[in-house]
């Protein structure tokens, strides 16, 4: 198994990086022997900028790229390249333990100053194990434009052996002048097939679930396999695409409006019932805080702002559900659209609710279908200019209403 097995159809992407860590490698095998490495028509750089469309999987490209930067398989001597995944530098950079690989992403809704500056603080650090430092930042989009200066500092004057790997959906998602100092890989959304045949072989998923949430999530590798492995998850979506035979009136699509919100607000509890209290007590006893008693002096400011942390990640749950749910409405939409067109080849909603994919495409025309997927997209647009969900879901609900 190397690095690159769970990098779903980007054989262009995988290519450009092993050649890139083939002569990484050269360098710290030069570096090592006294030799002046060679940079000249290298491809190997100090900074990269991963991108691609949601579930393309740009943060794995760059996961995978780290293991191969620190692989120290000594079979590779006989003609092998970086990144058996064997070795303990892949594996410990695969799992997340390796000293010299910092993956950072968030769970909030911005990356700040103080987070960015100690991680540039830590890249000056040489690597411990005489490699590569190598800093993943899987969310570069949502760095505020304090922390993109502070990262564009660290980037323009890098420490010796760092390498910063910065993941966005779009080079427009990044400040101009990082992208510029950044080389960048575009990632595309994989094949259907491919994802399927990733969740079976890597997940276990029985042929005909894998092929169907595949298809459902339109490749996006992320939600295939939580749809595939999660029964809550493909019972959250079923509800959704049930929601357009309900929109028959003002009141059904208020009500539609509020489920759906109920549900984007249960998604998130269930994410704060799994997380909260496992790193509220992690921090209770690092801060010496015994079960059943008051913590230590001076800790409160520590437990307070662990506290806000978590109700701004509740928040940022729930926005990434609801914009779920409304990417799921608009499958069924799309799979009408394409009925009303002649053009049906049953994209994304499921056979679930071909039925009433037929009854819309047949008493509908074209227009009407776009200008519903238009007032989803209007609605999402809303949620990302951070107009209250419940206003901006109900105003999209009665676009979508049929009577």
């Amino acid at each position: 198994m190397a690095v690159w097995d769970d990098l779903v159809g980007q054989e262009r992407v995988v290519a450009q990086l092993t050649a890139a860590a083939v002569d990484a490698d050269a360098y710290v095998t030069a570096a090592r022997a006294g030799e002046e490495p060679r940079t000249s028509g290298s491809a190997m750089t100090h900074a990269w900028l991963f991108t691609g469309p949601p579930g393309s999987g740009r943060a794995t490209a760059a996961r995978a790229f780290a293991a191969a930067l620190q692989c120290v398989d000594p079979e590779r001597a006989r003609g092998g390249v970086p990144g058996c995944g064997f070795c303990d530098g892949c594996h410990t950079s695969l799992v997340g333990t390796h000293a010299d690989v910092e993956v950072i992403r968030t769970d909030l809704l911005t990356i700040g100053v103080k987070e960015t500056r100690e991680q540039v603080r830590h890249a000056q650090m040489s690597p411990s194990g005489g490699r590569w430092q190598v800093i993943v930042l899987e969310d570069a989009d949502r760095l505020t434009e304090g922390a993109g200066n502070v990262l564009l500092k660290a980037i323009e004057e890098p420490a010796p052996r760092t390498v910063w790997l910065l993941c966005a959906p779009s080079t427009e998602d990044v400040l101009p002048t990082i992208r510029s100092r950044c080389r960048s890989l575009s990632l595309r959304t994989p094949p259907i097939e491919a994802v399927a045949d990733l969740l079976m072989r890597r997940d276990g998923v029985e042929p005909e679930l894998a092929h169907g949430c595949a298809r459902a999530t339109q490749g996006h590798i992320g939600r295939a396999r939580r749809l595939a492995t999660d029964a809550r998850a493909r019972s959250r979506r079923a509800a959704v695409l049930r929601l357009p035979q309900r929109m028959s009136g003002v009141g059904g699509c208020l009500k539609a409006a509020q489920e759906l919100i109920d549900a984007a607000t249960e998604d998130a509890k269930q994410v704060a019932e799994e997380l909260d209290a496992k790193e509220t007590d992690e921090l209770r006893t690092a801060l010496g805080g015994a079960e059943g008693k008051r913590m230590p002096r001076g800790t409160a400011g520590a437990m307070k702002e662990l506290e806000d942390r978590q109700k701004r990640r509740a928040t940022r749950t729930q926005r990434d559900s609801l914009d779920l749910a409304l990417t799921d409405l608009t499958s069924f939409y799309r799979d009408v659209l394409a009925h009303q067109l002649g053009t049906s080849t049953g994209l994304g909603a499921g056979a679930e609710v071909q039925d009433a994919v037929e009854e819309f495409a047949a008493r509908g025309r074209p227009e009407e279908t776009l200008r519903r997927m238009e007032a989803i997209l209007a609605c999402r647009q809303a949620l990302d200019r951070n107009v209250a969900p419940l206003l901006a879901v109900e105003s999209m609900t009665m676009s979508l209403r049929t009577g």
